[in-house]
């Protein structure tokens, strides 16, 4: 086969936004260019009120905290703590989500006692979720209450034996719930059948932030300042966006606030472990957009927590001055450094054992284990795999006859659900639509994978499971300016369920193609007097296919900044070569 004949990389497929006599009325009223009242379309906006408060995200249009079941039972619970000086700890996962969790929780409550710690686990020796040993170290502590943040929906048992000590448990999770709710003081998750909170979609952080509002707003009631001078929570979104973006929680409705605000606060730079964080990462004095904050920022804290402790992320984000988070930046910077060898490492050995294998195109599960992959870093391995192969996976490592596990999966289909269908070959299990983990004896593996195997052929069309490119609208280069490119930023910050923009140009003419950097394919595109700049990350291979062709190509307009000078480039998804 020609390298033209791999041409198209993906399969393409237009968004039908619908709703045309809507288009023009927006296009009227807001002021935008046609091709922005499409995509914000694209996005199930459908009324005026809807586009103002999608182009304008404001703090005023969250919901109430207090519509969330158990809100002010969990309140009070802890108001009732602080007040009599009980001790409490937070504790949290050890993943980007838990981490800003337990930063936000304890700062807060921090300014209101002294009485309160800290606790996340260690992902290695003790794993996700409470333990029966540290709530016993607890007890002896006189520890009289846990809030658990980013976990603790499914840990009945421990959170009942938590209770039989003495202890009271508010659970502030957005996990899954199985058959039961564990018997805490408060249970606060928008997945509880029983809750009334509109928006289902918060990353853990962001529960941990309402639980925040609803506190304050207690305490303000309650007259606990006397001088009338309050936290501003505002302040904390900066540590909620990374963890909101970091558990790649649709960036839409309250996350896509949370996210906007506390991106403009993280470029900003005014807390010390942050702006550390980007010193170590390079992109110090940059705005930071959903992008950076996904490829620079978050890895390195969760990092920390992959191979390392959790708690020097913690201490990161809590830390007051240059010199106490310089250290602590340049630490996980280490740790990311560590972890991206053995993510590769890994990566190789199963791209190497899979081949040119025949059976591979009929596999509609991806299942790897080994005693040889740390456990830290399967989850990255496992998204890395559903990227190239469009295939939900689970990459597992092994130890002592256990496999733990983290499993990764295409839109298509919602891997906690299939789990649920696997429990009786899972020793324990947790997770969401797109990710989820597994605890499974070694020998128990292959017919998991089979079992998992079974499910996804009967509930997705095989047709869906291969790589697709999702277009927005199709329009001309001329299209292409400075004006529509702001305008395309008012739809930001870009993640799950809002993606960056994907536009499509017909009939282009490819130019002076090169390989640049680390294979790119570097070109200039012209069509009826429009030129452009364009790059494709990663396809130097397609050089030949595309130089002086004629093409249909599928991109993502954006500014390209380089050495204090700007242009416009076109940010290539996928082409076909017109015969």
């Amino acid at each position: 086969m020609t390298e033209e004949g791999h041409l198209p990389v993906t399969q393409w497929k237009m968004k039908d936004a619908g709703h045309q006599d809507i288009k023009e009325t927006l296009v009227k009223e807001f002021g935008i260019h046609r091709i922005i009242s499409h995509l914000i379309l694209n996005r199930h906006v459908r009324s005026l009120e809807d586009a103002h408060r999608y182009l304008h995200p404001s703090l005023n249009d969250l919901h109430s905290p207090f519509l969330m079941q158990d809100m002010k039972t969990g309140v009070n619970r802890l108001i009732r703590a602080i007040l009599a000086g009980e001790d409490i700890v937070v504790y949290g996962d050890y993943d980007a989500d838990g981490i800003t969790s337990v930063v936000v929780l304890y700062k807060f409550i921090k300014e209101l006692t002294d009485r309160v710690s800290y606790y996340i686990p260690d992902r290695v020796q003790e794993g996700y979720g409470l333990k029966l040993p540290v709530i016993d170290r607890f007890k002896k502590r006189n520890v009289k209450l846990i809030i658990t943040v980013d976990c603790g929906v499914s840990d009945i048992e421990q959170i009942a034996y938590a209770r039989s000590q003495g202890i009271d448990t508010i659970v502030l999770d957005h996990h899954e719930i199985a058959d039961e709710l564990p018997d805490t003081a408060a249970c606060i998750n928008p997945n509880r059948s029983d809750c009334a909170y509109p928006f289902k979609h918060l990353a853990g952080v962001g529960i941990a932030f309402n639980f925040l509002i609803a506190l304050r707003g207690t305490l303000r009631k309650e007259g606990f300042w006397k001088d009338g001078r309050y936290p501003n929570l505002k302040e904390y979104l900066d540590i909620v966006a990374l963890g909101t973006i970091g558990d790649i929680a649709p960036l839409v409705g309250e996350n896509r606030i949370f996210a906007k605000i506390g991106l403009e606060l993280i470029t900003e730079g005014k807390r010390p472990g942050i702006r550390a964080l980007k010193e170590a990462s390079g992109i110090d004095g940059q705005i930071v957009d959903s992008f950076k904050a996904s490829f620079c920022l978050i890895p390195r804290i969760n990092a920390a927590g992959r191979i390392a402790s959790a708690l020097d992320a913690v201490e990161l984000l809590l830390a007051e001055n240059m010199e106490e988070a310089r250290p602590l930046a340049e630490k996980l910077d280490l740790h990311n450094r560590r972890r991206q060898a053995m993510e590769k490492d890994i990566l190789n050995e199963i791209l190497a054992g899979l081949g040119s294998n025949p059976d591979l195109e009929k596999m509609n599960a991806l299942v790897f284990s080994s005693d040889k992959w740390h456990p830290g870093v399967v989850g990255i391995v496992a998204s890395r795999l559903v990227d190239l192969f469009s295939r939900p996976t689970f990459v597992i490592s092994l130890k002592d006859g256990i496999g733990k596990g983290s499993g990764r999966s295409v839109s298509e289909f919602n891997i906690h659900k299939g789990l649920q269908q696997c429990a009786p070959l899972l020793l324990s299990y947790g997770g969401h639509y797109r990710a989820a983990g597994i605890s499974i004896k070694e020998d128990d593996i292959d017919e998991f994978a089979g079992m998992m195997d079974e499910i996804i052929r009967n509930s997705v069309q095989s047709s869906d499971m291969v790589s697709h490119t999702l277009i927005d609208a199709e329009c001309h280069l001329e299209d292409i300016s400075y004006d529509l490119i702001r305008q395309i930023t008012l739809l930001a910050p870009f993640g799950c369920e809002n993606p960056e923009p994907v536009l499509c140009a017909r009939n282009i003419k490819a130019a002076g193609p090169v390989v640049v950097g680390n294979n790119h394919l570097k070109m200039r595109l012209t069509s009826e007097g429009a030129s452009v700049n364009a790059i494709w990350f990663g396809m130097g291979k397609y050089l030949g296919a595309v130089n002086n062709a004629k093409l249909d190509v599928v991109f993502s307009p954006q500014i390209n900044y380089w050495n204090g000078s700007t242009d416009i480039q076109l940010k290539v998804k996928d082409a076909v070569v017109l015969s």
